[in-house]
C-alpha cells in the first residue's frame, strides 16, 4: 500500500528554522508544511502589507527558504506553507528571487489567492460579528482586511500543475497538510471519513514541536528529553488513511499518546464536530497506541459533509496601545511597585483624565497573568516589574503613559531601572462566516 511522509516545518509565525532542515535532511520526506499564520499574525501582515505593497508576507520567509529551499530541492521534498500572509503573490516573487539566486533551474514555485475578501464585504455588513454579536457595519474602525480560511482547493490546483512550492494566504491549518495527502492518494473530495483522518493529520502537524513534548514538558512531572533540540514530527500515512506519527530518531524530544492527546485538544470545541473548510471532522472516537519507540498510531478519526461557510477574519482600525515597564529589586520592592502605580493612576487623572477607553496597572510577578486585584503580597519577591498599559483612539493620548512611566526614573520611588516604552498602532481582528461560494481560489506557477 502506498504511503508518504509529511513532517511540520513550523508550527507558528516566528518558530524555530533549525528542527525543520534536520526533517529534510534526515526525515526521508516527500513533503514539509509550515504552519505560520494565526489571526493575530494576518492582522500584522496587513499592516505591514498597508504601508508598503510589496510587503505582508510572513517576516521570516526569507530567512527560512534560503535554507529550506536548496534542502528541498536536493532531497525531493515539496514545500507548503502558508507564509504567504498578507501577500503570497510577493512571498512566490521573493522565494522565485532565492531559487536563482541558488541555481535551483527548474523548480516551480506556486502561489495560491482567492482568500481576500475585502472587494466584496459590503455584502456581509449585515452579518453578526462573533465576539461582538452585534452587525459588521457597527465594527468601532476602518476595515482594512477580510480573509476567508480557505480549504485545500488552490492547493491542490498548484500540486495537480507540478509545484514543487506551493505558497498560500488564509487557509485553514490542516489544509497544507491535508492536502498533499488528497494529490498523491487521489482521495475524492467528498470522502468524508477519509477527510477527517486526513484532517486528524493536519491537527497533529500544526503546532510542530507541541506534539512532540514541547508544550507538554513539565519537570517532575511530565519529563521529556532533549527538549534544547527539540525535534519536530512526522507523520506517515497509508492511502487507506492509517497513519502513525514519529521524529527524527537523533532529534529531542518525544511522541507518545499523552503528547498526542494534549494536542488533539488545542483549540478544539467540540470534538464530535471540528468545522474545517474541506470536512466537519469527528475526533471524539481517536485512540492513540505506543507501537514503537517514539512511534505512535492514530485510529479513530472520521468526518461529515462540509458546511456552506467559511470562517473570515476582518482586520480592523481599532486603537492605539501605549504601554511602559519599569523594575524595581532588593528590600521593599513591592511596595516601591504598588507606590509607582499609584504614582501613575494620580498622574493620568491629572494629565490625560477620562482619555483611554481602557487602562491595565500590572506588578508582574504578583498580579499580571491573573489581572488579581486582591493579590496580598504577603511572599515578597527578590524583584518585580510595574507594566501600565492604555488603549486609546490616537497616538497622541497612547503616549501618555510610556513617557509617563519613563519618568518614574526621576520622578517616582527609588531605585526604579530597565525602562522600556511603546505606542502601537492596534488592528484587531473580528470574525464572522461568509458563503463558500464568494471564495475563488486562484493559481500562478512561477518555473525557475
Amino acid at each position: 500500500m502506498k504511503k508518504i511522509r509529511i513532517g511540520s516545518g513550523a508550527g507558528y509565525a516566528g518558530d524555530r528554522l533549525e528542527p525543520s532542515l534536520e526533517l529534510i535532511e534526515k526525515g526521508n520526506l516527500d513533503y514539509i508544511s509550515y504552519e505560520c499564520l494565526a489571526e493575530r499574525t494576518i492582522a500584522i501582515g496587513q499592516q505591514a502589507k498597508l504601508k508598503d505593497p510589496t510587503k505582508g508576507y510572513n517576516s521570516l520567509l526569507e530567512h527560512r527558504m534560503e535554507k529550506a529551499l536548496p534542502l528541498c530541492w536536493e532531497h525531493k521534498v515539496k514545500l507548503i506553507t502558508n507564509m504567504g500572509s498578507a501577500n503570497p503573490a510577493a512571498a512566490a516573487a521573493k522565494c522565485v528571487e532565492i531559487a536563482r539566486a541558488h541555481g535551483l533551474n527548474g523548480m516551480k514555485i506556486a502561489c495560491v489567492t482567492g482568500d481576500d475578501l475585502l472587494p466584496v464585504i459590503d455584502k456581509y455588513m449585515d452579518t453578526e460579528v462573533w465576539e461582538t454579536g452585534e452587525p459588521l457595519s457597527k465594527l468601532p474602525g476602518e476595515i482594512v482586511s477580510a480573509n476567508a480560511y480557505m480549504g485545500v482547493e488552490g492547493i491542490l490546483k498548484a500540486l495537480d500543475q507540478g509545484a514543487d512550492v506551493v505558497i498560500t494566504g488564509r487557509v485553514s491549518d490542516p489544509a497544507i497538510f491535508l492536502a498533499p495527502i488528497i494529490h498523491e492518494f487521489g482521495w475524492a473530495l467528498d470522502d468524508w471519513d477519509k477527510l477527517g483522518k486526513g484532517t486528524m493529520v493536519g491537527h497533529l502537524l500544526e503546532c510542530a514541536g507541541q506534539v512532540t513534548g514541547g508544550y507538554y514538558a513539565e519537570p517532575g512531572k511530565k519529563d521529556v528529553p532533549g527538549v534544547g533540540h527539540l525535534g519536530f514530527p512526522i507523520i506517515e500515512i497509508a492511502e487507506d488513511g492509517s497513519f502513525v506519527v514519529t521524529k527524527v530518531p537523533e532529534a529531542g524530544g518525544m511522541v507518545t499518546p499523552d503528547t498526542c492527546a494534549e494536542q488533539i485538544c488545542y483549540e478544539i470545541h467540540d470534538p464530535t464536530k471540528y468545522l474545517t473548510p474541506d470536512v466537519v471532522a469527528d475526533f471524539k472516537q481517536v485512540k492513540f497506541t505506543q507501537i514503537d519507540k517514539d512511534v505512535v498510531k492514530v485510529e479513530g478519526a472520521t468526518g461529515r459533509p462540509k458546511t456552506e461557510t467559511f470562517k473570515c477574519s476582518i482586520g480592523y482600525r481599532d486603537c492605539y496601545i501605549g504601554d511602559g515597564e519599569i523594575s524595581y529589586g532588593g528590600p521593599g520592592c513591592v511596595a516601591r511597585a504598588k507606590l509607582a502605580l499609584d504614582i501613575m493612576k494620580e498622574r493620568l487623572e491629572l494629565v490625560a483624565p477620562n482619555a483611554f477607553d481602557e487602562l491595565k496597572f500590572d506588578i508582574i510577578g504578583c498580579n499580571s497573568l491573573y489581572w488579581n486585584p486582591d493579590y496580598k503580597y504577603n511572599d515578597e519577591p527578590s524583584e518585580v516589574r510595574v507594566r501600565v498599559a492604555g488603549r486609546a483612539k490616537t497616538k497622541a493620548v497612547a503616549d501618555i503613559i510610556p513617557n509617563e512611566v519613563e519618568a518614574l526614573y526621576t520622578n517616582g520611588p527609588a531605585g526604579g531601572c530597565g525602562a522600556v516604552k511603546r505606542t502601537r498602532d492596534i488592528v484587531s481582528v473580528a470574525s464572522i462566516l461568509v458563503s463558500r461560494y464568494d471564495v475563488k481560489p486562484e493559481v500562478q506557477v512561477f518555473q525557475v
